[in-house]
């Protein structure tokens, strides 16, 4: 750790901006803020409007598109300026991580701070940010044509993007803070890789329902609307049925519902199993930490269905699925070298 220590710092500099961004991001999503920069500009983007006219400029150009012609005709600039103000902030912290990563790279590459196995991973975290870049304004990009809406699959491919570079990167520091390997049981390391499987699936799902909006609808727990189970609408919402389960806001739900107790189960699984192994301190608050955070987002989750997706709630489940991903990768990893 020593060697290494301002290389991790800056790894987890770059997790700790990640987070920071998807937290913003769930905020302007939540306060659908997210097409109201519809022109992309790298460097002259950096700034929002600094004067009257450049903001009535913006606000214009908003005006030319179908979120503000469907949806938001009744906005004034005030309004306006609400909205830009978080796409913008998600957008600058997107540049801010670029510039943290690049340039410390560039720094630790030429003065010999990296191995060859770290100079690879980082190459893999440096398409990782140019991916979720990318993504990003391809998502924007599908709410400017017709529907005031993005993707719902887009928005999935972004929000999970970042999500798996943020685990990556604190991989990576990992690596490099317990560089020592040891025997692994090879049983328990696949449960946990299974699971962490599953709880990305469920992330993809959760960005599915944010994306419909199908948090407002079925607004109770254990049950769906009316008490049931399984509400007809679950498959009578699209045809053939199986697109209910990725196109529709009631098929979109339930199979997300379904997950978190999946995720539950197996979380409470690995803690069965490896009550049975001699297990270190490491690996015993990595599932105790896992524990604790699922039993948390489970309850995030019913409190934001029952009280229809607020805005703090929304955001704090969002939060909740990211540390509950970090104490995956922490135990994962942990079990696994």
């Amino acid at each position: 750790m020593k060697k290494n220590k301002y290389v991790v710092y800056w790894l987890l500099t770059g997790c700790a901006l990640i987070f920071i961004m998807v937290l913003v991001g769930g905020i302007t999503r939540l306060t659908h803020s997210g097409l109201s920069i519809s022109d992309y500009k790298l460097i002259h983007g950096t700034l929002p409007p600094m004067n009257e006219q450049a903001w009535e400029e913006a606000f214009e150009l908003y005006k030319q598109y179908p979120e503000y012609q469907k949806l938001n005709s009744h906005f004034d600039l005030e309004d306006f300026k609400e909205i830009y103000f978080w796409e913008w902030l998600h957008r600058f912290i997107g540049r801010f991580i670029g510039i943290v990563f690049i340039l410390p790279f560039l720094y630790f590459l030429f003065t010999k701070k990296l191995d060859r196995p770290t100079v690879k991973k980082c190459l893999v975290l440096l398409l990782l940010g140019g991916f979720q870049g990318f993504l990003g304004w391809y998502m924007v990009k599908s709410g400017l044509v017709d529907r005031p809406d993005v993707s719902h699959f887009r928005l999935a491919a972004h929000l999970t993007t970042a999500f798996i570079t943020f685990a990556y990167s604190l991989w990576v520091a990992l690596d490099l803070i317990y560089p020592s390997k040891k025997e692994n049981i090879k049983p328990v390391r696949n449960l946990i890789r299974f699971t962490y499987a599953v709880l990305l699936i469920q992330i993809i799902w959760g960005a599915f329902v944010a994306g419909l909006d199908a948090g407002f609808i079925h607004n109770h727990w254990p049950l769906m609307s009316e008490g049931k189970l399984i509400h007809e609408t679950v498959y009578i919402e699209q045809q053939p049925v199986l697109k209910n389960f990725f196109e529709g806001k009631s098929g979109v739900q339930f199979i997300h519902r379904y997950i978190a107790y999946i995720v539950v189960g197996l979380i409470a699984l690995i803690w069965v199993r490896t009550r049975k192994i001699k297990r270190t301190s490491l690996q015993e608050k990595g599932l105790q930490s896992l524990v604790v955070l699922v039993f948390v987002q489970f309850v995030l989750g019913v409190l934001t269905l029952i009280y229809a997706v607020p805005l703090w709630l929304g955001v704090a489940h969002q939060i909740g699925a990211f540390f509950l991903l970090a104490a995956m990768t922490f135990t994962l990893h942990r079990f696994s070298k």
